[in-house]
């Protein structure tokens, strides 16, 4: 079988990033006073609101939808659009307050729907967030199926906000476990699936393979406690573009991931089905490490008491993020 990658799959991470600087290039009003940003262009922005930032970020369940339709199985992607949104306000050290969901469906469907709710509630019941409302759209000229996103708001002292600007060579970087593929990934694990001549409904760990793909993303509410009692210099969710999402946080060191955890067995299948080459899938996946802390090393036996974490990798000097011995951000 041919080399399968995230590009041929038809998603073209370096494509995407110019046209998301080509947005930013022309979208440059900034308000000023009360409400103004204190931080953008991170996991989540931030306004100034006088003692205290709101921070606000938004993100959807992307192709994960398309295996829910496969298996006709939608109770669970609404936690992933919680997830998907309240990870990245924990990322920046906010406390998750409430969010907004987006449905635009080619044909309103009273089951599909409910079904939909059952995620959301159980998301926003382990995120303890309230889900103000939201908007369905019914778009038939122009979705297939359905789209679901959201839009989640958090509070954070403005002091207390983390960026990875306090990250220095020697910190040690600490993985929490991914509960599977999470959200991100899907349109590269999805062709390899498609194309290998198997079906979403053979069996594999216990489950199907469409039910494995499924697994909810797991929220990391556990944050909350870490940025509480411990000295925490980064924090990174890693969602698409894989380990990558380092560089998100501060890009004059390198990252050393030399003890990288064992990935669940879904990353190795699509691994060899699709003859994906190691470094790619580091560069598209969570491989089993769902969230990422960066901290002094005297502060690494605290966090793993407060969290299922381990130790996994470290900062140097120099630049770029490497697993073992492979740079994956070239």
């Amino acid at each position: 079988m041919p080399k399968f990658d995230y590009a041929k799959a038809g998603v073209d991470v370096k494509e995407e990033e110019k046209a998301i600087r080509s947005l930013a290039r022309v979208v440059k009003f900034v308000r000023r006073g009360f409400g103004q940003p204190i931080l953008t262009s991170h996991y989540a922005g931030v306004i100034d609101c006088g003692d205290f930032g709101i921070a606000i970020t938004t993100d959807g369940v992307g192709s994960k939808i398309l295996v829910a339709e496969a298996m006709r199985k939608f109770d669970t992607i609404g936690i992933d659009c919680v997830a998907m949104n309240v990870n990245d306000l924990l990322a920046i050290a906010a406390e998750p307050l409430a969010m907004v969901d987006y449905i635009a469906i080619e044909k309103p469907d009273e089951w599909i729907m409910a079904e939909i709710a059952k995620g959301l509630e159980e998301g926003c019941r382990i995120a303890n967030i309230t889900l103000l409302g939201g908007e369905t759209a019914t778009l038939p000229e122009i979705v297939r199926g359905f789209d679901l996103a959201g839009t989640a708001i958090g509070i954070v002292e403005k002091d207390s906000i983390i960026t990875g600007q306090k990250i220095l060579p020697g910190d040690v970087i600490v993985a929490i476990p991914s509960s599977g593929i999470h959200s991100n990934g899907l349109t590269l694990a999805r062709k390899v699936i498609e194309q290998s001549g198997i079906s979403y409904t053979d069996k594999f760990n216990g489950k199907t393979i469409g039910e494995e793909l499924l697994t909810p993303t797991r929220i990391y509410m556990e944050v909350l406690e870490i940025v509480k009692y411990c000295s925490v210099h980064g924090l990174a969710h890693i969602t698409g573009s894989g380990v990558m999402k380092l560089r998100r946080l501060k890009g004059d060191v390198k990252y050393v991931i030399d003890k990288p955890v064992k990935p669940h067995k879904i990353f190795r299948l699509i691994e060899e089905l699709g003859n994906v080459d190691r470094d790619e899938m580091y560069r598209t996946f969570n491989m089993g490490m769902g969230f990422m802390v960066i901290l002094p090393e005297e502060e690494v036996d605290k966090v793993l008491n407060l969290c299922d974490g381990s130790v996994v990798g470290y900062v140097d000097r120099g630049e770029g993020v490497y697993v073992e011995d492979l740079r994956i951000d070239v």
